[in-house]
């Protein structure tokens, strides 16, 4: 069995055309991210931008629920000093980079605690209270009861079974909304605690 082999001068011309390319592919991996060309603009990170909008929208659902808590306490001066303080933190955020970053795909991080419930409600009527002015999303209700988002689905599910809240299917996730019979019980709230 004979193994003609190639002429030296072939395999040299391939293997330089490998390496060459080589490394063309990578000086072009190394300039890209500092050439700001084309429609893509400065190169960014997927990951900080997608850990910066999960803050602000965090941000944005405590607040709402914060509002939602002081409306019925009467607090007044409160709600500005806790917007502007908010508003600090969004320019502070803005310039500093993220301290830790973003739990990786599939492995269930824990809601960050919010503002907790009134003592003495159960967290069903606590949510019909908070849904009583605006729908929410059970992200949204997760984040101000504190609660996991298996918890949150749950208790959810039950009250859309009970009739309490309606949900919209047209779009997802889903936005949850009072029912009149979720009224008359957030109603009876006011009056005096119902058991859950």
């Amino acid at each position: 069995m004979l193994v003609e082999i190639p002429n030296p001068d072939v395999i040299l011309g391939v293997v330089l055309a490998f390496l060459g390319g080589m490394g063309a592919l990578y000086a072009y991996h190394r300039v890209r991210p500092h050439v700001g060309g084309g429609e893509a603009g400065p190169a960014v990170p997927d990951g900080r931008l997608e850990y910066y909008e999960r803050q602000l929208i965090d941000m944005k659902i405590r607040l709402d629920a914060m509002e939602l808590q002081g409306a019925g306490r009467g607090t007044g001066g409160a709600d500005l000093d806790l917007k502007a303080a908010v508003e600090g933190l969004l320019g502070r955020m803005q310039d500093a980079p993220p301290k830790a970053e973003a739990p990786e795909a599939g492995v269930a991080a824990d809601p960050e605690p919010g503002p907790r419930p009134v003592p003495g409600l159960s967290p069903t009527d606590h949510v019909l209270r908070l849904i009583t002015d605006k729908a929410m999303t059970s992200r949204d209700i997760q984040v101000t009861l504190g609660k996991s988002r298996e918890h949150t689905s749950r208790l959810m599910k039950r009250l859309f079974e009970d009739g309490l809240v309606e949900r919209s299917a047209s779009e997802k996730p889903y936005r949850y909304s009072i029912t009149q019979k979720g009224r008359a019980r957030a109603g009876a709230l006011e009056a005096g605690p119902v058991a859950a």
